[in-house]
């Protein structure tokens, strides 16, 4: 979890430098770490960063924007990422990092929106060219997120899936469309990547293998959150009587199990009231 202690680093960000230079895929979850993006950016190459893709409009991911956008960046997201930043959700998350990670979020700290909202028709992804690369923004809006989008590297055959991969430790899930999700992984495999960088966690190079703790956590959270709405069982009593061995080894635990577990309540509730 992001805290003062790790300075809010604890997200991945990526960039890829091309002849006419320089797209990144997220900004990393302080101005400071955007900053330290940028000079890390600078040690490989001249190029200018001229784009920024957008995950989605998370705290851990996008408070480095400022900093892509004073050294001239544009920045690229989801159209339905302005449902999250016009919230209140949006300006209390950004309260409450001001305490829990100052001094690296402070009154400076600003929501930065989009220089270029993208539509996405129909599910097809949106392909454009910098310099000797081609990439596709690929849209999986309302599984981890309302905007999330993904980013392939056809050249490269490189996927940055932001926060719908996590590779060695338990996903940030809360009341997400866990169905969407689960079905988002499946297309992921679409482009035969040889490389996923997740939203969390090492990149990684066997998809299948690293995939499988996501899609089993949140299967997992389908069926015993779902089972016990369908009993009519409290939240309370079913979380105490499930067997969470499987994952409570893994990073994150601790800290997620728990509200994950509710958010998943919550959706399975949902769904049964729906007739999903």
């Amino acid at each position: 979890m992001a805290s003062a202690a790790n300075k809010g680093f604890m997200s991945n960000a990526g960039f890829v430098v091309t002849d006419d230079g320089v797209v990144a895929f997220d900004a990393l979850g302080t101005p400071a770490l955007g900053a330290a993006m940028l000079a890390a950016i600078a040690k490989i190459t001249d190029q200018p960063v001229k784009r920024v893709i957008v995950s989605h409009y998370h705290a851990d991911h996008v408070y480095g924007l400022q900093e892509f956008q004073k050294a001239g960046a544009e920045i690229w997201a989801n159209s339905k990422g302005q449902i999250y930043l016009n919230s209140d959700i949006a300006q209390e998350r950004l309260a409450q990092r001001r305490t829990d990670l100052a001094p690296w979020v402070d009154e400076n700290t600003r929501l930065v929106p989009a220089d270029r909202w993208l539509d996405f028709k129909d599910g097809e992804a949106i392909p454009f060219t910098l310099g000797n690369m081609q990439f596709q923004l690929i849209d999986v809006s309302g599984a981890h997120s309302d905007d999330d989008i993904m980013m392939y590297v056809a050249s490269d055959k490189v996927l940055f899936a932001g926060d719908l991969y996590f590779t060695g430790r338990i996903p940030f899930v809360g009341d997400a469309d866990s169905k969407a999700w689960l079905a988002a992984l499946d297309s992921m495999l679409d482009v035969n990547p040889k490389i996923v960088v997740p939203g969390h966690g090492a990149s990684s190079t066997n998809t299948q293998v690293d995939m499988a703790l996501t899609r089993d956590y949140l299967e997992f959270m389908r069926k015993e959150m779902g089972a016990a709405v369908e009993e009519m069982i409290p939240f309370e009593e079913a979380y105490a009587a499930i067997n969470w061995s499987r994952f409570e080894s893994y990073p994150a635990f601790d800290d997620a199990n728990r509200i994950n577990a509710y958010g998943q309540y919550l959706v399975m509730e949902r769904e049964s009231l729906e007739g999903n």
